[in-house]
């Protein structure tokens, strides 16, 4: 005879109407559609790398850094890593309101026939994913948080780390870097985006496919 705790485990979880909207307002919040839009700039404080703020330009940007000029060595690279601890936890912390909401379990439930298919992985990492678009670290320290709970494997998290890898921080990076070359484009800015939001899955499909074939003994 099953206890009550293994019965419990068997009846499905009710997912709302709050958990639906907390989704909606996470992937709003991470996905940089609310970064910089024209003639609507206060939309901008609904936005993570809005909210997470930049450092200052230095009387010469070319060579000089918040580290100062010409800073090398492990004092350079601790002071870096330091400088990216206010935008993790920032990250961190809106995600644990939004999990409070059930946006976690929202997102588990529909993002599940996309991504189990496409990259066997399960919806829950969605999130961590679409939070990669704007901030490698906050994208990477979402992804470290579900393997260190044991909600993903070795095998997940090496698929949502090439996913990740492969055009890390696309939407910041691009119109901030990438602004550069807009004037020189042939085509609509947006279609090089898609392209490249694109080639981030098929890569991902690829290292999928050589964990199962190549590296499946790996796994055992």
């Amino acid at each position: 005879m099953s206890s009550n705790s293994d019965k419990s485990h068997k009846v499905p979880i009710k997912i709302g109407i709050k958990a639906y909207l907390s989704l909606i307002v996470a992937i709003l919040f991470f996905s940089g559609l609310f970064l910089n839009v024209d003639g609507m700039k206060w939309l901008g404080a609904f936005d993570f790398t809005t909210l997470g703020g930049s450092f200052g330009t230095m009387q010469n940007p070319a060579k000089n850094t918040f580290v100062g000029e010409a800073g090398i060595s492990a004092k350079a690279g601790f002071l870096f890593a330091l400088s990216l601890v206010p935008t993790v936890m920032l990250a961190l912390g809106v995600l644990e309101i939004f999990t409070h909401y059930g946006a976690i379990r929202a997102a588990h439930k529909l993002l599940t026939p996309l991504l189990k298919p496409v990259l066997g992985l399960p919806g829950l990492t969605g999130l961590a994913l679409i939070t990669d678009l704007q901030s490698t670290d906050a994208g990477a320290a979402l992804t470290k948080e579900l393997y260190d709970e044991k909600v993903i494997g070795q095998k997940e998290l090496i698929i949502m780390g090439s996913w990740q890898y492969s055009g890390a921080g696309l939407i910041n990076n691009y119109f901030a870097i990438g602004s550069a070359l807009f004037a020189w484009l042939t085509v609509p800015v947006v279609i090089p985006l898609i392209l490249m939001f694109v080639m981030k899955f098929v890569g991902a499909i690829f290292v999928r496919i050589a964990l199962n074939t190549f590296y499946k003994k790996d796994f055992y």
